[in-house]
């Protein structure tokens, strides 16, 4: 496993795609950056009455815009989800 910078390393607050979600996850990569990550399941409560997207929904769309960028999950459990969902 390879060391950690934080330079290269970015967490990107979920935003609605129509919004400029999309054009977040782009410009992190234009800028440099070798991974982004978003929240799943656990927040801050600044963000508990606001819109709350899927990690793994987020990061396929996020796959979709970008090109070199690693995309990640900050925290990630499997057991609120049920496997008949997946």
């Amino acid at each position: 496993m390879g060391s950690f910078h934080p330079t290269e390393h970015v967490i990107l607050s979920i935003h609605r795609w129509h919004e400029g979600g999309g054009e977040r996850w782009r410009r992190a990569e234009e800028l440099g950056f070798h991974a982004a990550y978003t929240y799943d399941h656990l927040s801050w409560r600044a963000f508990r009455d606001g819109p709350w997207f899927g990690a793994v929904p987020t990061l396929t769309a996020a796959a979709a815009v970008t090109e070199r960028l690693r995309l990640g999950t900050l925290v990630t459990s499997v057991k609120p989800f049920s496997p008949i969902a997946c």
